[in-house]
Order: structure tokens, then sequence, then C-alpha cells
């Protein structure tokens, strides 16, 4: 993707290891001001510890972090223009939301005045005026999730670093908090670094997705670009649903690159990664973007198909389909023939199907 300009931070060949266990592998990464980058992937990713080295809580042992241009790799936490926002919150319990939000300011040495106008500036900009007397256990989920983004957001950090914030909340709450969280992220312009692993939290919140994959960046980009564009089997995995499509290269035809799986020619976009005439290689096409039909549809890919099985699944039906016996996965908005064994087709344009490398 478009490198973007103005790095608020920059990441530059860092390592870092627990014993044996390599936990970041010669790292490069920018984060631009005002961008919401999430770092997506499984547990022991190596997600977490890029936040805690960027927020100076741990020490890389090879490389360095620029924050605006100066290398902060040595500095402690407080010395450093980022905050941190942690899973629990880490709120002081016997604080009220008023005393949480100052105690940052405090330790700068701001006055009562400056202190007292900025904790009614983020009170007013978070809808926290009603709660600034109470404790942590007197507020909901979602309010506490406010009242650490005020404590994290008061001292104008640069950067907010935010570490799986959203895990302690229940489905419906987390889907509310996702849009306010991204909504706070515009209105400030600050650059937030969030860590998560839900697929679904990456795409809905971010400017740009990282995913990591034993401690290496596996994929960079936009949650387009990795959704419909996965650079590896992993990412096309990882990242919501797929059909896996094994099959031989045949070469370029005119401004698509074809491939034959089990006897279908299926046209793609030209992939770029050099493939040799009769090399095997992966496709990857989303079930949603799999149209399935009683007739042969007019999409430049159609393949004739057997239902297996037919679920619904309140908005739309699952289907299991088989094509000469391998399993494939579709979408459909209405019931299709769901008699079991029925015959239909399925059809996909060009620019639905993507060839990953290993």
């Amino acid at each position: 993707m478009t490198q973007r300009t103005d790095p608020v931070a920059r990441i530059e060949g860092v390592t870092k290891s627990f014993g044996k266990t390599i936990a970041l592998h010669q790292m490069n990464l920018q984060i631009a001001s005002g961008e919401f980058v999430t770092f997506l992937g499984p547990s022991g990713c190596g997600k977490s510890t890029t936040l805690r080295i960027l927020g100076g809580f741990e020490t890389p042992d090879t490389g360095r972090i620029i924050l605006n241009g100066q290398d902060v790799t040595a500095l402690p936490p407080n010395r450093r223009k980022v905050n941190m926002v942690f899973q629990d919150y880490a709120l002081f319990p016997h604080m009220t939301t008023r005393r949480n939000i100052a105690f940052g300011l405090e330790l700068k040495g701001l006055s009562r005045r400056a202190i007292d106008a900025r904790i009614d500036e983020l009170a007013a900009f978070l809808q926290l005026a009603d709660y600034l007397d109470r404790r942590p256990d007197q507020l909901s989920g979602g309010q506490r999730q406010r009242v650490a983004l005020a404590r994290a957001l008061a001292p104008d950090p640069e950067m907010l670093l935010l570490d799986e914030p959203l895990g302690a909340l229940d489905a419906k709450l987390r889907t509310q908090v996702q849009i306010e969280l991204k909504n706070i992220q515009r209105r400030t312009n600050k650059a937030f670094f969030f860590v998560t692993h839900d697929q679904e939290e990456a795409l809905t919140m971010s400017d740009r997705i990282v995913v990591m994959n034993q401690g290496r960046i596996e994929q960079d980009g936009t949650p387009e670009e990795l959704y419909f564009r996965p650079a590896s089997r992993f990412v096309a995995e990882f990242i919501g649903e797929t059909n896996l499509l094994e099959a031989t290269f045949r070469g370029i035809e005119g401004d698509a690159a074809v491939i034959d799986w089990l006897g279908n020619p299926l046209r793609c976009n030209p992939a770029g990664q050099g493939f040799a005439p009769g090399a095997a290689v992966t496709a990857s096409v989303r079930p949603e973007r799999i149209a399935v039909s009683a007739d042969r549809p007019a999409t430049e890919n159609a393949v004739e198909a057997r239902i297996v099985t037919s679920i619904f699944k309140g908005s739309r039906y699952l289907l299991e389909l088989a094509v000469n016996g391998t399993r494939v996965s579709a979408y459909a908005d209405s019931p299709v023939a769901a008699d079991q064994g029925a015959s239909v087709w399925l059809g996909w344009s060009r620019s639905s199907i993507s060839l990953i490398g290993d």
C-alpha cells in the first residue's frame, strides 16, 4: 500500500526475545499522525510485545523506536508522548472519575485551574459529566472504558496504545463501543495503535491492519485489501471465512490470470507472483462473493455444483456445496433449491478471486 507521510512513530529493525522464544523478528513499521492502526493476530504472535515496546514497558534487543523524530528506545514510559489503555482499564478503584482523569495531569505539575478545565473538556467530549464523582465500581463497563480513555487523553499524547480494551465487554456493548471509539479517534485526530485478536473488530475500526504471525508482519494494508486480496494462506484463513481452491496456473490471457480448478478454467486478476504455467497455486474466494443460481450465470467464472446442506442463519442461508467432490461454502439471501443433492450453478467475478502465496 502507499506509505503515508508525517509518521508519528517508526519501528526500525526491532527484534525481541524472551529466553529462547523470539517474539519479534526484524520489525519495520511506520504509523502516521491521525491513523487508526490495528495489530491483529493470534495469541503469542508478537502484537502486545510491539505495543509494550512502543510504550516503553519493554526494551527491544535490537532496533530503534522513533517518536516524532526522536529516538526514544531507551526512554521510560513517562518520558514518551504516548499513553496506554489496558484491557482491564487499570483505573484506580479508590478514586473518582475526576481523580482518575486528573492523575496524569497532576504528575505533570499543572495548576488546579488547568486540571479542572481539562477534566471539564474531556467530560463533555466523552459524555462523563454526570459520572465525575463516581468510583469505577459505580460505573458500567462502557463508562469505565470512557474514563480510561479520558485519563489516557488528558495529557494530550501524540499516540494512544490500546491493548484489547474491549475484551471485557459483552457482545452488544462491544459493538456499540467499537463505533464510539472510532468516532473518538476521528474527532481527536490522534494516532491509535490498537491490539486485538478479533478479526471483525479490526475490520470495523481500522484505517489499516497489520496482521502478525509468529513475530513477523504477514500483511499490512487496508481492511479491504486484506479481506479481498490476502497475501498469504494465513491471512486468507485468519480474516473471515474463505474458500481456498487448490488449482493449477495456466497462464496470462489478455488482462487476466487463468487457473484450472477441478477441470474448470477460472479467470482472476493478474497476481504478479510470477507463477510458471503448470505451477500449483491456491486461490481465495469469499463465500459471500459467490452467487448461487439454478441457471448458468453470466459471470466470468461459472461452475456447476450440488447442494450438500443448507443452513438458515437468520439474515441469510449458508450453503455447503460440492464441486467434483470438493467442498465449497456460499451464502444466499433467500432459499435456493434446498434439497440435498440438488444441482446449482456458482458464479463470481474475476475481482472476487485472488491468487495467494504460501
